[in-house]
């Protein structure tokens, strides 16, 4: 039952989240992501990193291609999710430019696998989490479907939230197996996680 009300809880939160990003006007949206990526810049496990995992934004979410290429003219690997078929499992695969991505699972821009080299280990990496909101306790409301869910259940490099200050929470529903992000990045802040006791 309590897994169920989550659910319930978890899509009419989405549905706000969806909501407050398509009604933003593109001058305000520019700008935020503007903001949000420069903190995510100036971090110095951005400065550190060798490998930068990240998403290819869509619409309503914090743009991601602007910081892709400036990660790559920083010099680092950039490597991007790839959707396995048939399972809700990720692969990450390197890219040189936005040329080796075609839209795929859910229209989303992800690698094309024949012409780009597989990631086989995240040393030396930061990765880049979506989520339609978080809270300050570092947990994500993601889409619903899983893949980050699995991914980061395995991932052992620093994970990073990146969300408009008007998608943050306080507290979010999650269940026992969500696990919250390293660090938090709205256009306004860069913030540890909140600590939860027990």
């Amino acid at each position: 039952m309590l897994k169920k009300d989550i659910r319930v809880q978890k899509n009419a939160l989405r549905e706000k989240m969806k909501e407050f990003r398509r009604s933003m006007p593109p001058a305000v949206k520019e700008k935020k992501d503007a903001a949000i990526r420069q903190n995510l810049l100036s971090l110095k496990q951005y400065q550190a990193c060798q490998t930068l995992l990240t998403f290819v934004s869509s619409p309503i979410e914090v743009d991601t291609r602007v910081l892709i290429r400036q990660a790559l003219q920083n010099g680092k690997r950039v490597a991007v999710p790839y959707c396995v078929e048939g399972t809700r499992q990720m692969e990450f695969y390197y890219i040189r430019s936005m040329q080796d991505l075609a839209p795929r699972t859910f229209g989303v821009l992800e690698p094309v696998a024949e012409r780009c080299e597989k990631m086989r280990e995240t040393s030396q990496s930061i990765c880049i989490v979506p989520g339609l909101g978080f809270d300050w306790y570092g947990f994500r409301l993601g889409y619903g479907k899983g893949y980050y869910d699995r991914f980061l259940s395995s991932y052992t490099g620093f994970t990073i939230g990146i969300s408009y200050e008007g998608c943050m929470r306080q507290r979010l529903p999650h269940g026992f197996y969500d696990l919250p992000v390293d660090l938090l990045v709205t256009e306004k802040r860069r913030k540890r996680p909140l600590f939860i006791k027990g």
